[in-house]
């Protein structure tokens, strides 16, 4: 597993926290920042995916 997926779930796990939390609070900036956090996460994951799909299609060839 790529490491830009490891770090990716943890970006989207943060994010939620932080949206949450702004949520309860009232806070609209760490929602937006909890918001901003999950789609880079999200992002970020999808890269270490395809890196990873690369990765397995060399090996098989």
């Amino acid at each position: 597993m790529d490491k830009d997926r490891i770090e990716g779930t943890a970006k989207q796990a943060k994010g939620s926290i932080k949206e949450a939390a702004g949520h309860l609070t009232g806070d609209a900036k760490l929602k937006a920042e909890g918001k901003a956090d999950k789609a880079e996460g999200k992002i970020q994951n999808a890269v270490g995916g395809a890196k990873d799909a690369v990765r397995d299609a060399v090996k098989k060839h």
